[in-house]
């Protein structure tokens, strides 16, 4: 007969079954059941990040120095797909994504990770927009478009390994593909009505047969050569065939690409039936209102911006009024302080001595400043920053545009805006913050330009910090500056919500002074082309200036500004609504 087992045996036993179940309960409910949350939202978002950025290799090369770090061993080399949007499987797509979402307890997760999720979130929302205007949706144009943006990241694309020179060269191969596809998108938007006008094609024309007729050698040529002759990993003999296939591809890929572009274009213009904004089509107030939550990362409606935009606006003329009153001459000459730099590299190295006392300290940071090609100096902006990987945080490349002529302040402040501690300075804080690779994907171009037009204002004081007599001068270039973003971003409202035409354009410049018409034909195309994007940089501007304003009411005497810009930087590029969420949920 078997012995019965003791009472102590059995508690012994029901203990070693329970422990497990007591322990995964104690881990779950308690702080450090979080882990598993976390743990689980990031094997999420990490295979989320690998499926999005392999959509495009051009992409995955500016966003990762070494793709196999994020577990992407293979991926297809191509600049992606443009197609006519499917309303079904978008809808698709979105349920099955909120799903996913809704799955992961926010209150378990640390606060990098409940960021990450709402700004998941906030993406879908907004993606939900797209149903009733998703042709509005725009690739081209003369300044920002793909067509313009493209010679700069190709001539940037960093040779690291042998791999990247074949990604490079299979990218070459495949831009004929890529500009049939978009052909095909915009012949698809002019059989629906929705095609760019007649001004806009010609730009984009005009911009095309420049970077063909460019000289020769091409200058993509010339800076693969110097590039390749840069990298020592390859034999001569493989060095020789790089330099053959290029210029081959050149000749049979790219060029013709582009001439395509150009032809297809051509053939579509006159189809474009609005010569204004987007209130001109059907459902386009609704694009707006799209683009101001994914763009600009504002839920204001576009009424509650326009009274932003005009008390901004009382608020410069005031103190504009107050300096004149000060020193009159000032407001008679609107001279610029010329500064004694002997060179943009020597500003650059000012600015960061001169940011110290109100940004957070930042170790060295090695960057080049470089000019655009002769060739596409009409149609690319006075100045920008190129994004590093957000794995090396390098190469920073700051182009400058010799066409843009700007007086030695006006460049000071163009690279605080660029460089430090604007986008150069701000991207490489929020590199430092080990931020999951998906937030790089998720960017909100109203923080990002939004921070730089921010430090902008800060600049023109750091400019003349050392001639106190040149403050007012300094001054007052920047409520200049201030109040013509704040125009143009009025008049965007105007032309794209409002339904404003040409001559209303040039009716509400003539109340400011602006009586040149070709000037305001000017700008009224601008802002046809380029919607919400002045938006982005000034009410971005405005949303932090206000944010600041609100930090110091609660924080009184205790606020400091250098631990403000350090919350913000912390958080980066998320839409107003996050930062806001977060940067107070401490206080």
């Amino acid at each position: 007969m078997p012995n019965k087992p003791s009472k102590k045996r059995l508690l012994f036993l029901l203990l070693l079954l329970f422990i497990p179940f007591f322990t995964f309960l104690l881990l779950w409910l308690t702080p450090a059941g979080n882990i598993f949350e976390n743990l689980r939202f990031e094997k999420y978002i990490n295979e989320r990040f690998r499926r999005e950025a392999c959509s495009s290799a051009i992409n995955l090369h500016y966003t990762l120095s070494d793709p196999s770090l994020a577990g992407i061993d293979d991926y297809e080399v191509s600049f992606g797909t443009v197609a006519v949007p499917d309303p079904q499987k978008q809808q698709t797509a979105r349920q099955e994504e909120e799903a996913a979402l809704n799955e992961f307890n926010e209150n378990a997760l640390n606060t990098q990770n409940r960021i990450t999720l709402d700004i998941l979130r906030r993406n879908l929302e907004d993606q939900k927009l797209l149903d009733s205007c998703c042709m509005l949706q725009e690739v081209l144009g003369p300044s920002l478009g793909t067509q313009a943006q493209l010679p700069i990241l190709l001539a940037e694309y960093t040779f690291r390994t042998p791999q990247d020179i074949t990604d490079y060269l299979k990218l070459l191969n495949d831009l004929p593909r890529y500009f049939q596809e978009i052909l095909a998108f915009e012949q698809e938007k002019a059989r629906q009505g929705v095609f760019m006008n007649n001004a806009c094609v010609d730009g984009i024309i005009e911009q095309c047969a420049s970077f063909i007729n460019d000289s020769e050698p091409h200058y993509l040529q010339t800076v693969f050569e110097e590039k390749l002759a840069d990298f020592e990993d390859l034999s001569q003999e493989e060095r020789t065939a790089c330099l053959e296939a290029h210029k081959n591809l050149m000749q049979t890929c790219v060029l013709p690409a582009y001439q395509q572009l150009s032809d297809g274009l051509a053939a579509l213009r006159g189809t474009g039936t609005n010569p204004a904004g987007l209130a001109g089509f059907e459902n386009g107030t609704d694009y707006y209102r799209y683009l101001l939550r994914s763009q600009v990362g504002t839920d204001a409606s576009p009424e509650e911006i326009e009274q932003r935009l005009y008390r901004q606006l009382n608020q410069d003329s005031k103190e504009v009024s107050e300096i004149a009153a000060r020193d009159p001459a000032l407001l008679l000459s609107l001279s610029s302080p010329e500064l004694n730099f002997s060179s943009p590299e020597t500003m650059l190295e000012d600015l960061e001595t001169a940011i110290t006392e109100d940004f957070p300290a930042l170790d060295d940071v090695t960057w080049e400043i470089k000019t655009v090609d002769e060739a596409m100096e009409e149609f690319l902006s006075p100045a920008f920053y190129l994004t590093p990987p957000a794995d090396t945080n390098a190469p920073n490349s700051i182009y400058i545009n010799n066409s843009a002529d700007m007086s030695s302040l006006e460049l000071y402040t163009t690279l605080a805006h660029e460089g430090f501690p604007g986008h150069l300075y701000q991207t490489v804080c929020f590199s430092l913050t080990d931020a999951p690779y998906i937030r790089h994907l998720y960017t909100t171009g109203g923080y990002i330009e939004g921070w730089a037009t921010y430090v902008e204002s800060y600049a023109y004081s750091y400019a003349v910090r050392n001639n106190p007599e040149q403050a007012d001068a300094a001054r007052l270039m920047w409520l200049n500056r201030s109040i013509n973003l704040c125009l143009y971003s009025l008049m965007d409202i105007g032309i794209h919500y409002h339904g404003w035409n040409q001559a209303q354009t040039e009716h509400f410049l003539s109340a400011f002074g602006v009586t040149d018409t070709a000037l305001a034909d000017e700008i009224f195309q601008y802002i046809v082309e380029t919607p919400a994007n002045y938006l982005k940089y000034y009410l971005g501007y405005l949303n932090f200036e206000d944010l600041k304003q609100e930090m110091q009411q609660i924080q009184q005497e205790d606020f400091s500004l250098k631990d403000f810009h350090k919350q913000l930087l912390e958080i980066g590029p998320a839409p107003f609504p996050v930062v806001r969420k977060y940067l107070f949920s401490g206080l």
